[in-house]
Parts: structure tokens; sequence; C-alpha cells
């Protein structure tokens, strides 16, 4: 079975013949990314500066950094269609698509296009952090505008890839982080006021085109994921399982989403115990997996973890790969490339 049907099992409960993995460290990967680009020529107008008018800072740490100049914290423009947002019509975008394409059909992967910060994520990296969650409330026609033209957007995008690719894109991936260490930035009852009807728009138009919706969110979004469930997402990705609590998350949402998932990036890879590892994948898949599926094992994709011990992740592979031969009859693909020594 190719590698984009054993995703789609899993997704849709279909028992697939394994779990799907999405480990590029290892080189097993059933699902690939579309490579859109900027348009040929485009230039940021000052370091650092994305396409929205965002200008991106970082630290010493090595990670993607954050926004740390916001184009409209001063305050929303009145006509948001002035602004030189990305255009998703232009050509040049899509110059290496057919390539990777044409690849990922010769390896029967599953594609997937990806949109980065699709909504709350991209509504405060233009206006800032605090003005956004007060002004939901305070401003409500200004910041409905914000979220609107963020939308119409991505749905341009959207409409971009179905026209240009149709089937041969399968899926959607996005992110939003919603929480903090112990709650939501908003309650569930705001977050179906306000932003419901957005996404709910956004992932109609994906699932219209054909294609599976896949959402990231960190922190703990316990309650996020039913307004997902009820926006239509199909896969959420969550990587700090023992702030959600694993067996209550499983409780409450085994069988009505798939969730795409590893040890816990915080509480377990860094401690380089193999017994908190062998427990967490254990957990996993007794109360999200079963045996219709509905679970997809994927790396963090940030190396700078903390783990001292390069063959931990090897390991929680291996534990994954023994459930998957457990529960669908077939162990994970045989890594291709091997952990890092140590020195």
């Amino acid at each position: 079975m190719k590698p984009y049907e054993i995703v789609r099992r899993a997704i849709h409960r279909q028992r697939p013949p394994r779990i799907p993995v999405i480990f590029g460290s290892f080189g097993c990967n059933d699902r690939v990314v579309l490579p859109v680009k900027p348009p040929l020529g485009w230039e940021p107008p000052r370091p650092g500066e994305d396409e929205w008018g965002c200008v991106w800072g970082h630290t010493e740490v090595k990670n993607m950094g954050q926004v740390v100049k916001h184009p409209f914290a001063d305050g929303l423009p009145s006509n948001l269609r002035t602004t030189a947002w990305p255009d998703y019509g232009i050509d040049s975008r899509y110059r290496e698509c057919e390539a990777a394409l044409a690849q990922a059909e010769r390896e029967g992967q599953y594609v997937h296009a990806d949109i980065f910060m699709v909504l709350f994520e991209r509504m405060h990296s233009l206006y800032g952090f605090e003005n956004t969650l007060c002004d939901v409330l305070v401003e409500r026609e200004a910041m409905e505008r914000l979220a609107d033209h963020i939308v119409e957007t991505h749905l341009r995008f959207v409409e971009n890839i179905s026209h240009r690719f149709g089937s041969r894109i399968h899926g959607v991936t996005m992110s939003d982080d919603w929480g903090t260490q112990s709650a939501a930035f908003v309650s569930a009852e705001l977050w179906m006021d306000f932003f419901y009807p957005k996404y709910k728009r956004l992932f109609d138009a994906m699932h219209s085109a054909g294609y599976d919706v896949w959402v990231h969110s960190c922190g703990k979004v316990n309650e996020i994921v039913e307004c997902y469930i009820r926006a239509g997402v199909d896969v959420v990705n969550l990587q700090q399982p023992r702030a959600l609590g694993i067996e209550e998350m499983g409780k409450r949402y085994r069988g009505r989403i798939a969730f795409q998932s590893l040890c816990d990036i915080q509480h377990t890879l860094p401690t380089g115990d193999r017994q908190r590892v062998d427990a967490d994948v254990d957990a996993l898949m007794m109360h999200w997996a079963d045996r219709e599926g509905g679970f997809i094992c994927s790396d963090y994709g940030d190396e700078v973890l903390g783990v001292k011990d390069p063959s931990l992740k090897m390991h929680m592979y291996r534990r994954f790969s023994q459930w998957s031969e457990k529960l669908y009859g077939s162990p994970l693909p045989e890594p291709k490339i091997p952990p890092p020594v140590l020195a």
C-alpha cells in the first residue's frame, strides 16, 4: 500500500496496515510538503521582514524566532485591502511544485500544502498579542475585518493550489498556537463566537477541494480541540501530550479526530529517560490510537530539545514500531538515516 493511502486510512479510521510516519530525521516520511515559494525577485524590504510586513527577531536560541515589529501595532488601517499581503495568484510561487509533485508521485507520498500562521497567530503577528486579545472584545468590528481579510488571503491560496494541482494534493497543514501551559488564551465560548465562523469558512473550502485539514497547536488546548472538531479539523498536531493529559484527551476525542504526536517534547524527551519514553508511547497508543487508526507518528522538527542522547529518538521510534506491528500487523519503515553518535 502506498504511503498516501496509509496516511488517509489512518486519518479516516479505515484500518491502515501500519502507523503513518513523518520522520524526516530518519529518512522516513509518508508525507511531503508542496514547495510554494515567495515570488521570483521578492526580497524583504528590511532584514527579517516577511511578506505580511512582520519583522522577525532571533536570540541565541536556535528556533524560528518571534515577531518583534508588528505592522499594525499603532492601529489598524481603515482599508485593509490596500495592504500588500501575499498574492497567491503569482505563477512564480509554484515554480518548484511540478518537480516535487512528480517525485512524490513516484514515491507514493501524501502531499500537503502548508499555511504558516493561519489566523490567530497571523492576527497577533500583525497587530500585537495584547492588542489582539483586548480588541477581539472591545473593537469587535475592526477585528472582524482583520480576521476576514486574513481568511480571504488564505482562501485564495487554497483556490490556487486546487486550480493548479487538483487531487495531486491530499491535505493542507497549518499552525495556530492557542494555549499556555495551563489553559487556552481564550474561552471556548469566545472561540466559537468569534473564531469559529472564520475557521469553518476556510476548512469548508479545503474539504470542498478534497483536502484533509491538519492543524498544529501548542499548549494546553483541551477545550480548543472540541472547537476544532466542530470547525472541521481532521488531524490535530499536539506535541505536549503530558501537559494535555493523555488519558483525558483520549476519553474525549479518540475516534473523533486523528492525532499527530510523539513523546512529550518538554516533560519526556529532554530527560533522556527511556522508561519515560516507553510510558509515553504506550499511553499514546492505548488512549489516542486504536485498531481503526487515528494516530500519526511525527517528529518534532526542531532538534534543539535538550536531548542529550542522540539514540533516544531512535528508541522512541522502535517503541512506536512495536505498537504498529501489534495493532496493525506491520512495523514502521526501517530508518534510512541512523542517529548521530555521541562524541
